[in-house]
């Protein structure tokens, strides 16, 4: 499965509405995210059940900046709707296949409980 371009326009359709989203805030100029590039692709194809979905943080300032988007690239991961990862850096293949089998493996009653936990301890 090929990657998918994410825009303002799409971003939150997207994200919420499939199982487990995988996003890559990129830029052209950037010599680390073009690196990067063939792995993401790679693991597209080697988990298809997965939304692998890139951000061009230069056509996208409005996402990028929502995001809080410092460094590229930067790697989210989304499971059902819940953003359970996020990290700057690159990643070798062997560590983005990893986190796919994390973020597969969530027990996702757990990390709403979790999140709701931690938004009570707050109030």
């Amino acid at each position: 499965m090929a990657t998918q371009a994410l825009t303002q326009q799409n971003f939150d359709e997207v994200v919420t509405g499939n199982d487990i989203v995988l996003v890559d805030f990129w830029a052209d100029w950037c010599g680390p995210c073009k690196q990067f590039a063939p792995t993401f692709e790679a693991s597209s194809e080697e988990h298809p059940d997965v939304v692998h979905a890139k951000v061009d943080t230069e056509a996208e300032q409005g996402i990028a900046a929502a995001a809080n988007i410092r460094s590229i690239p930067t790697i989210m991961a989304f499971r059902e709707g819940i953003l359970v990862y996020n990290q700057a850096g690159a990643l070798p293949p062997a560590a983005l296949s990893d986190l796919v089998s994390q973020v597969k493996a969530l027990d996702m009653e757990d990390v709403r409980k979790q999140i709701a936990e931690a938004q009570n301890a707050q109030n």
